[in-house]
């Protein structure tokens, strides 16, 4: 939790207090839940080197950022706040360089080598196919679909954050364009990928939970999802 601190060196460079420290986590505590929302959608981000009690302090210090900008809160701070918090977000993980250039190598060799042998026996390889052509174990090979659909996810996240949480003074006919557009790409979905969406945003499930409501391979589920969100990019760009 935030320490009830009101030095100056605590603030830096944000805006002053509205009241006091004290009133402010009050006012902090019903938005709480906006933290762990956007904590939700950045969940496949999170790597070694930022935890997610760690990206949940930022998250929180993002709510902190946005009260103190917006001042009291009203009907319209909630999506102020949320896109504020999310920001911090990714400039954290941004910051931080979550993705090595090593990994996004190894992530793209991986890919290669998942086409292939989808070309090769005509279907989707299993963890432990793959595991035996890279001499690995099929835990590593989950691993490596987690990586790989990071990439995915981060390129959707930055197209959301560039046109669904654009310029604070979006008026309201604007960002229920960039909603209906959202809405219409989801609706071209089949009902699997939907179901998978609802899953891991809506329900906040993660792969392995959503692998067994599926009766699916947790890898299965990975790439399922890596699609989904591929082809939900693609979308949203032809509609843009």
């Amino acid at each position: 939790m935030l320490q009830e601190n009101s030095s100056e060196e605590t603030y830096g460079s944000f805006p002053p207090p509205i009241s006091s420290p004290k009133n402010e986590q009050e006012l902090m505590r019903p938005y709480l839940y906006l933290v762990k929302r956007a904590l939700s959608h950045l969940r496949s981000q999170v790597s070694a080197t930022m935890s997610r009690e760690d990206l949940e302090q930022i998250g929180m210090l993002g709510l902190l950022e946005a009260l103190r900008r917006y001042g009291e809160p009203d009907e319209h701070f909630e999506g102020f706040a949320f896109k504020r918090i999310r920001g911090s977000m990714l400039d954290e993980l941004r910051r931080q360089d979550w993705r090595p250039r090593q990994l996004r190598q190894q992530a793209n060799a991986f890919n290669q080598v998942v086409r292939r042998q989808t070309n090769l026996l005509g279907r989707n390889p299993t963890e432990k196919e793959l595991a035996e052509v890279l001499k690995t174990t099929p835990e590593a090979i989950r691993d490596m679909y987690y990586a790989s659909q990071a990439e995915a996810m981060q390129s959707l996240d930055e197209l959301l954050e560039s046109e669904m949480y654009g310029d604070d003074g979006q008026d309201d006919f604007n960002q229920l364009e960039i909603r209906m557009t959202l809405k219409k790409a989801l609706s071209n979905l089949n009902s699997r990928q939907q179901m998978i969406l609802s899953l891991y945003y809506q329900y906040e499930l993660n792969m392995k939970e959503i692998a067994l409501a599926l009766d699916l391979t947790e890898s299965r589920v990975c790439q399922l999802h890596k699609q989904t969100i591929i082809e939900l990019n693609e979308q949203l760009k032809s509609q843009a």
